[in-house]
């Protein structure tokens, strides 16, 4: 099997091994865990620009060495301009999925970082300025990286959707460079890096920056505004939390689909042979995640105007009776809607004691692929999950925040163990948290075991549109045949396929040691020092 990363000191993980490389050495010179990961996070932007951006949202779970466990909030809000009406007349019955008019909500992954940075320094005595940490991003920016398998395949595979936008077809297609190992360089960003490293982060809402993206705007449809910009702030927050027998599970609250990754875990827990063997574990976890994606589906929104308090599905009660509805002779009814999700998961953790879980997203491959060639930065189109239905839980309102289905997790265990661990991939991201923590701590698999052992998939995820039950083609004959024999519908897919996810993993044992396991399926590392 894998061996895991371990270090006494420092670890990073992400994704992309340079991105990985960037925080550690921010790591390794005396940084903590927030500094490194606003480097990582601002160098990520450009090595898997098909993933993340500056023009998307990030969500942070930070464990500081102070003992505080808190969150921070990091997504947009929709345009003022932005209403169902501004849509109707414009002919459209649901928002665009690419394009001006998708690009509706602000970008709160600049503001995320600066929050961030800010309780570093007056909470954690950071010592690394905003220069030590964009430098990095800007001089990958200027002499550019190397196309990897997933950004080449992500050009490849939405072609269709992307050439069509001028300014997007114009700085990705234009030049024949879509191939893995082929090189492209990105002076924008450098130029972009180069002006927040200068003027500080909020030079993005209120400053240069924003000059820039609001001259490529007005040359658009997009409803976005000087004014949405110019007031928008992300803001700590608490996390939600779920009290096990031997830990505490934390993630974020909604609009966050955080809540599915606790219920999952919260039934898994009242389910006795779920680890009889592979069969019963993998079925639990599915039929669990059936459970968890109705209420999500049927409530979870901007928590301003939610009807029902989320509290209430992670009481003990409530888990219990659902975990009652899970049979091991047949399978529980199944239809979702339609959810993709292109993110990065990034975990940190340093020799100070401080444990980050974080993750960063402009929603689907490439976002809505408004590309603003005077700063170099791609624009999410996280508000397409909004409805155009007054009637709906999430339905279109000036100043609202969508459903998002990115959300970092961590675990906090009685005896002083943390574990920082996410994962890319819409609806996988909360079935998969459960499926790698459940193997630590059940199974007793180590990171790197537990994250690139066989994984499943129910559901959507992103660059796929089919919503059965995606199996790698590792697991054996006779485990598929069992799971179709109680009625699951079986889609085989590659050994390692994209499609599970990026997942990553960091655990900080009690006694100070660290170990981290990486995703194969992604171009990502674990680096200790």
């Amino acid at each position: 099997m894998f061996n895991s990363i371990m270090s006494s000191n420092n670890m990073m993980v992400t994704p992309h091994w340079l991105a990985t490389q960037v925080g550690s050495d921010i790591l390794r010179s005396g940084g903590n865990s927030i500094e490194a990961m606003i480097a990582s996070a601002a160098a990520i932007t450009i090595v898997y620009p098909h993933m993340n951006s500056m023009g998307g949202d990030n969500f942070w779970l930070i464990k500081s060495s102070n003992d505080e466990a808190f969150a921070i909030d990091a997504s947009g809000l929709s345009a003022r301009k932005a209403t169902i009406d501004f849509y109707k007349k414009k002919g459209f019955n649901s928002i665009p999925t690419r394009g001006d008019l998708s690009a509706l909500t602000i970008p709160g992954a600049v503001s995320g970082w600066e929050k961030a940075l800010n309780y570093s320094k007056k909470k954690l005595d950071g010592k690394k300025s905003l220069e030590e940490l964009l430098e990095p991003a800007e001089q990958i920016a200027k002499h550019g990286i190397l196309i990897t398998n997933t950004l080449a395949n992500n050009l490849i595979n939405k072609k269709n959707e992307l050439i069509v936008l001028k300014e997007f077809s114009e700085k990705f297609y234009d030049k024949k460079f879509i191939k893995a190992g082929n090189f492209i360089k990105f002076p924008e960003l450098e130029e972009t890096f180069k002006i927040l490293k200068k003027n500080g982060l909020n030079d993005f809402y209120q400053g240069d920056i924003n000059k820039k993206i609001l001259s490529d705007l007005s040359k658009t449809q997009s409803p976005l505004s000087k004014e949405d910009f110019y007031n928008y702030n992300a803001y700590k927050i608490d996390p939600i939390k779920l009290k096990l027998k031997n830990y505490s599970l934390y993630n974020l609250p909604p609009p966050t689909q955080g809540l599915s990754s606790l219920m999952i875990m919260g039934i898994l827990e009242k389910i006795r042979n779920r680890h009889e063997n592979e069969f019963t574990f993998v079925h639990s976890v599915v039929e669990a995640t059936k459970i968890a994606f109705k209420i999500r589906d049927k409530y979870i929104s901007d928590p301003r105007f939610m009807k029902v308090d989320f509290k209430e599905f992670l009481d003990d009660e409530f888990l219990s009776k659902s975990a009652k509805k899970i049979s091991f002779s047949k399978t529980l009814p199944w239809s979702n809607e339609y959810r993709k999700g292109d993110t990065v998961w990034l975990g940190a953790a340093d020799k100070f004691g401080n444990v980050v879980s974080f993750i960063q997203s402009i929603y689907w491959e490439f976002g809505s692929g408004v590309f603003l060639p005077e700063t170099g930065i791609i624009l999410q189109n996280r508000g397409t999950s909004f409805s155009l239905n007054k009637t709906h839980h999430n339905s279109l309102i000036p100043g609202r925040k969508p459903f998002h289905t990115i959300q970092p997790a961590l675990a906090i265990f009685n005896d002083g163990k943390i574990i920082s661990y996410g994962t890319m991939g819409g609806d996988g991201q909360p079935q998969t948290q459960a499926t790698i923590l459940s193997r630590h701590i059940d199974l007793n698999m180590n990171p790197h075991d537990a994250i690139n052992s066989p994984r499943w998939l129910l559901g959507r995820t992103w660059g796929d549109s089919n919503r059965n039950l995606k199996i790698e083609n590792r697991f054996t004959k006779n485990f598929i045949g069992n799971l179709e024999k109680v009625g699951h519908e079986i889609e085989l897919v590659g050994e390692f396929d994209e499609i599970m996810g990026h997942a990553g993993m960091i655990i900080r044992h009690k006694d100070g040691r660290l170990e981290a396991g990486y995703d194969l399926r992604s171009d990502g590392m674990a680096f200790g020092d």
